[in-house]
């Protein structure tokens, strides 16, 4: 049996583990939180470098995104670089493919027109695929950026994340992880904004601890797409009012994993390391799994996902 383990700095409340079979391998899967303690986080990986299959790095990102360039954040690749022999993953290459097939398939299978929605993705720079996706399918998207990440009021267009990402990435990803985003017990902390594109979007996307922690306390309407979401999120949404959740990474004894999960699962199927797979290796073994149908010259489109109706 494969072992993957996703080490986090997010809470360890969130702690989950499951046995699935990808590919024809049984996979042992287990997330740990640590807290946002980076230390502690190190320590776990170098102890379990050597020990399991592949490690996924859980609430923090190796790389941000802007104007298709990737800058290594400092704070990860110190991550990283504890494990020697064990590959380490964040499901960055996943996101590439998942989290804009996924707009695809609403689009295709669930007849949801983005064209002319208001929409409001929390961060573009963490999953650019998405951004992208969203600009391609016509969405009035604008992304946060500068609010979730310093507190700024000013939304971006998808122009405004390429020209300020190009110019200050190389900076804010030398900075302390725990000043762009929130870790450990700061994740259950739910301090509403008004903020207006938020209050005003239509479908709110990305990452689920920026939106749990500061969804508007009225969610009436709206359609949440993310995923790493636990029995207990689902319910918080459809305490707000929130009409539909989209999980683009499947749903695993209960809750949906990271996408760091996932992609270090199929490296530990694999047998290769994350630098050997591109692209077409990760659709093509998510073809397998059914995760994503293939059809050409059609789009591949995601079929295994999650949509729950909240009303």
């Amino acid at each position: 049996m494969k072992r993957v383990v996703s080490v986090s700095l997010g809470s360890s409340k969130r702690d989950h583990e499951a046995e699935v079979e990808l590919l024809g391998e049984r996979v042992h899967v287990r997330r740990v939180g640590t807290d946002g303690d980076l230390g502690r986080a190190r320590a776990l990986i170098s102890e379990l470098d050597g020990k399991v299959d592949a490690i996924g790095l859980g609430g923090i990102d190796l790389h941000l995104v802007a104007a298709g360039r990737r800058y290594l954040i400092r704070d990860a690749k110190r991550l990283a670089d504890a494990a020697e022999r064990t590959p380490v993953v964040d499901g960055g290459y996943l996101k590439m493919v998942v989290d804009r097939e996924t707009l695809y398939w609403l689009r295709d299978n669930m007849g949801l027109d983005f064209r002319g929605k208001k929409v409001l993705q929390v961060s573009a720079t963490d999953r650019y695929g998405m951004a992208r996706a969203f600009v391609e399918l016509g969405a009035n998207v604008l992304f946060g950026d500068l609010k979730f990440a310093f507190g700024l009021p000013w939304p971006l267009t998808i122009r405004g994340v390429d020209i300020l990402g190009t110019l200050f990435l190389p900076l804010i990803c030398r900075l302390p992880f725990e000043m762009l985003y929130p870790t450990g017990e700061k994740q259950k902390e739910w301090e509403p904004w008004d903020w207006r594109p938020l209050v005003e979007a239509e479908i709110i996307a990305g990452d689920f601890h920026y939106i749990r922690r500061h969804a508007p306390r009225d969610m009436t309407g709206k359609i949440v797409i993310t995923n790493t979401v636990t029995a207990e999120d689902v319910e918080f949404l459809r305490s707000l009012g929130t009409k539909m959740l989209v999980t683009s990474t499947p749903e695993w004894k209960g809750r949906s994993f990271g996408v760091n999960v996932l992609e270090a699962a199929l490296v530990a199927v694999s047998g290769k390391g994350p630098e050997e797979l591109g692209e077409g290796d990760f659709k093509r073994m998510l073809r397998e799994l059914s995760l994503i149908h293939i059809s050409e010259p059609t789009r591949p489109r995601l079929i295994s996902y999650a949509v729950f109706c909240l009303k």
